[in-house]
């Protein structure tokens, strides 16, 4: 980890009024983004892209939503007012220092990139190594209609800190691609999603009663998808029955668009880990620049 990036873990930015005052929880939480989750060690340490803090605002903030204080990553350019929003939805994993680092990617193509820790009320996803706990105790007990109200509550902060949130966009991996999906569909701000391989067909249950298939005809807002065409957890079949609910859904999300990368694995754009298949993550990233200026974010 490089100097920059250790000065950012470990640095609270200012506190401006309308943050909330840090609990002894969310203090512990306070280097939000300095080290990768304990469930994804060792990490492909060669292949890991550290993107530096200079010349932006870049750490751990919080966020109040209804008393609670919500921790979050966020990277801005400096100088920079009324900077376009994006949101960036971690993977199971939480809110670690991959994640950090897209946020500080965003920024530097001048965004103003925030990624809430969206599992906070259920526990520290980074800190539990044992992928069966992990998904067992805190990813399975998470309420979807949190998750939309708890990014509701970040959009509003990102207005109030130096953010155009008229010009929103969200982005997000694995269970955050699906909640890109989600929230698209949810926030009629949104004016682009680009979700990495996440989810798009499942069961509903109370917490999670509605998946991806079942709101494309309510997406506010075109989504890029980019899926790996050798993901074992995401058939191809349920891309294309995606694919068929999107084309006979209205605009804006007729105007959805998905990239099936062939061999490609689930994951392919963490590059801390053994999935990271650099060509296709490179030119995802360059697709989900464009799609952003193309939808006016």
């Amino acid at each position: 980890m490089n100097e920059n990036t250790m000065q950012d873990a470990h640095a609270l930015l200012d506190a401006r009024a309308d943050e909330a005052q840090p609990s002894r929880r969310t203090a512990l939480k306070a280097a939000a983004g300095a080290s990768f989750a304990a469930a994804v060690m060792p990490i492909a340490a060669q292949t890991v892209v550290t993107t530096p803090s200079d010349g932006l605002l870049a750490g751990a903030v919080q966020i109040d939503v209804n008393g609670f204080a919500l921790p979050a990553y966020r990277a801005a350019p400096v100088g920079v007012k009324n900077a376009p929003v994006v949101l960036v939805v971690p993977e199971i994993f939480g809110l670690h220092a991959h994640i950090a680092d897209v946020a500080r990617r965003l920024a530097r193509l001048g965004y103003l990139a925030i990624a809430p820790d969206l599992m906070a009320r259920q526990g520290d996803a980074t800190q539990i190594a044992d992928m069966a706990q992990l998904m067992a105790n805190i990813v399975s007990k998470v309420p979807d209609a949190q998750v939309m109200a708890d990014l509701d509550a970040t959009v509003a902060w990102a207005a109030r800190n130096g953010g155009d949130s008229d010009r929103l966009a969200i982005t997000g991996f694995c269970w955050g691609g699906r909640i890109t999906w989600l929230y698209t569909a949810h926030q009629p701000k949104v004016k682009a999603g680009v979700a990495w391989y996440g989810r798009l067909v499942g069961q509903s249950s109370p917490l999670t009663p509605v998946h991806p298939v079942d709101v494309a005809a309510k997406l506010k807002a075109p989504v890029l998808g980019l899926y790996g065409g050798a993901d074992t957890g995401i058939p191809l079949a349920t891309v294309d029955a995606m694919k068929a609910a999107l084309d006979s859904a209205p605009a804006p999300a007729k105007s959805s668009q998905f990239v099936v990368y062939p061999d490609t694995p689930h994951a392919f754009h963490a590059d801390y880990r053994p999935s990271f298949r650099k060509e296709a993550a490179q030119d995802g990233w360059q697709r989900l620049t464009q799609w952003l200026k193309q939808n006016g974010v």
